[in-house]
Parts: structure tokens; sequence; C-alpha cells
């Protein structure tokens, strides 16, 4: 990987992870367009991105990570069961579930969920719109929907905010309580290839790893921010109707 491959991955991974659109199937596209393999060094890159993207999210919601804040973790931490258990029980069916056309048709489906949810979404007095005053029974239930994110281009983001919204919580609401949760997730899950595939660092190129992780970092900064910016004026319709585009796409080229 060259210095101009790891800045476009880094760019995808910023944008992508934390926007209900799923950085799985753009990551697809990205290494086919790139000629990258799926190799053992391009998962350790992906690893590399990811606690990029995670720092990021920590420091925008750094106020919340605070023992001041045990409450609300507690409440993560009960979202967080859910996937940990059926991903640890059930991780080798899960990995033969990936394919491309899975990956384009869930990116349809998702879209499709996304527009008739926000067809009969009425924001309501009693909706939580603060994240903090989410109760147990939400979370676990956000916990549940996040269990769809295991079938390639479901979007974990998207599976959690769609799970939010059903529960009871508002746009924004919603939002935080995806990217809070990501941190416990994605430190899990980055922190578990990262000793799966250590040794594949040996040889690496770290120039391009290493501005990889600014770059990845710097977006994901921007794109968290702005999206919490734009949610609180619109809807999810965009994202829903991008979805299902790029999952025609997908199924074109394929």
């Amino acid at each position: 990987m060259d210095i101009f491959q790891a800045i476009i991955i880094g760019i995808i991974e910023g944008f992508t992870e934390f926007l209900p659109i799923s950085s799985t199937g753009h990551m697809i596209v990205a290494s086919e367009f790139l000629g990258l393999p799926q190799d053992e060094a391009m998962k350790a890159y992906e690893v590399i991105i990811q606690f990029a993207a995670i720092l990021a999210v920590m420091l925008i919601y750094r106020e919340k990570i605070t023992f001041k804040k045990i409450d609300l973790w507690m409440k993560l931490l009960a979202a967080f069961m859910p996937l940990a258990v059926v991903g640890f029980i059930f991780k080798d069916q899960i990995k033969s579930l990936f394919s491309v056309e899975i990956v384009a048709w869930m990116f349809i489906i998702g879209g499709i969920i996304f527009l008739i949810v926000e067809h009969f979404y009425k924001e309501q007095p009693h909706h939580i719109k603060d994240v903090e005053k989410t109760s147990y029974k939400q979370a676990m239930w956000i916990g549940f929907a996040q269990l769809f994110s295991f079938i390639p281009g479901t979007s974990r983001a998207g599976a959690t905010i769609i799970g939010g919204l059903l529960a009871g919580l508002d746009r924004k609401a919603s939002s935080d309580f995806s990217f809070l949760l990501a941190i416990p997730v994605m430190g899990a899950v980055s922190g578990y290839d990262l000793l799966k595939h250590y040794h594949e660092f040996a040889g690496v190129n770290w120039y391009a790893f290493v501005i990889g992780f600014v770059v990845a970092f710097a977006v994901a900064y921007a794109t968290v921010k702005l999206f919490l910016t734009f949610i609180q004026k619109f809807s999810f319709v965009p994202f829903g109707i991008y979805r299902i585009i790029f999952g025609i796409i997908l199924l074109m080229v394929i």
C-alpha cells in the first residue's frame, strides 16, 4: 500500500464508519478500484484506521467519558452485551455471510427501512432528547437492533440509530447513543483484530499507516460533528436514498 492508497482508504473509513451507510460496502468498492488485495496486511491497516476513528469519537464525547457518567456507561454496556455474546458464539457462521451481493442487497433493504421509519416517524414530547436519560430497556432494544449489523452491508450505525428511533429516542439522542456505543464495540473488535494480526505489522509501510491514521482521525472527527449538526435540522431520508442508489450500483457492477 502506498501513501495515496492509504489516504483514500483513510478518508473512506473516517467518512463512512459512523454514518448509517455501512463502511464495508465502500471499502469493497475502494479496494477493488485501487487494486488492493484483501490480505492480512490490508486487515492490519484497517485495524489502525478504525482505532483512529474511535479516538475521534472519544475526543468529541470526552465530557461523557468520565466516572460521573457511570450510569450512562452501564446502559451502553447493556447494549453492547448482545453483540458480544452472539458474536463470540457465532463468529464463524457470521464470517460465512460475507459476499458483495449480500452487501448490495442489505444496502438497498437498509435504505428502504430508513425511508419507511422516517415516513412514520413523528417527534413526540415523550421522546428522549438527552442520551443520558435513555432507560435500560431502551438500551437493550438498541443492543438487539445492533445484532443486524452482523449482516454485511447493514451498517452498525444504521442498525443502532433505527433501534434508537423505534425505542423512543429522538434523532439526536439515537445518534449520540450510536456513537458512544461504537467506543466499546469498535474497541473490542479492533483490539481482537490487533491481537490476531499483530504479526502483519512487521513489514508494512509505516509512513502510509501513520498518514492513514491521521487522515482517518481528522475525517471521522469532522464527519461526526457535521452529522450531529445535520440531523438536528434534517431527517435520515437522504441516507436512505443514498443507500438504495449505492446498493443498485453494486448489483450492476458485480
